[in-house]
């Protein structure tokens, strides 16, 4: 679906150019475009290296250990049918903290290994536990204490002040974040098997 509503808008942007006798801008704005998009794709190696390294160092210094084990208690709330000792815990921990780093790249393999955990309590295979939509919910409003990978991104782009970001980043997912809280258990309360 997607490639047909990329194939349509390009057609579209063709035909206008053709319409108005300006079809020159189109070559024009696609090599531009091309360019903008290997120099972007070039600054962020660096940027998400320097990122990365950072979570490595705080992996290997134990400050995720103490992020882990401040989260523990809360996450035991919010995840009543996991147990406290299944790996599936330590995985939803790893995900929440990397949310919260803001390292949207590395949300999306452990939050896939957090599903496979929880997949492994499901006793109905074919459809979701609550715990997989609250854990789908935390992740799509993505809790932030640290936007590091829009950072990188507003950097990358040449933005004056790209950690100016951080405030409303902040607010904004934190708000986000409680509203799917309080929906997630309402669902939970009415929708209850």
């Amino acid at each position: 679906m997607i490639n047909v509503i990329w194939l349509l808008l390009m057609a579209s942007g063709i035909i206008y150019a053709g319409m108005n006798g300006r079809i020159e801008v189109v070559t024009a704005s696609a090599i531009s475009a091309a360019k903008s998009a290997v120099e972007l794709a070039i600054n962020l190696i660096g940027i998400m290296c320097l990122w990365l390294g950072i979570m490595k160092i705080a992996e290997l210094s134990g400050l995720i250990k103490v992020i882990s084990f401040v989260l523990q208690p809360i996450v035991g709330l919010l995840f009543p049918s996991v147990p406290k000792n299944h790996p599936a815990m330590g995985a939803i921990i790893m995900t929440i903290s990397a949310n919260m780093l803001g390292l949207g790249n590395a949300v999306t393999p452990l939050g896939i290994k957090a599903m496979q955990q929880l997949q492994t309590l499901n006793p109905k295979k074919c459809t979701a536990t609550p715990a997989m939509c609250t854990l789908l919910a935390l992740c799509t409003t993505g809790f932030t204490l640290v936007p590091a990978t829009i950072i990188a991104l507003r950097s990358a782009a040449g933005s004056v002040n790209p950690t100016e970001i951080v405030g409303p980043t902040l607010i904004v997912s934190l708000v986000a974040t409680i509203f799917v809280l309080i929906i997630d258990r309402l669902c939970r309360a009415v929708f209850r098997r």
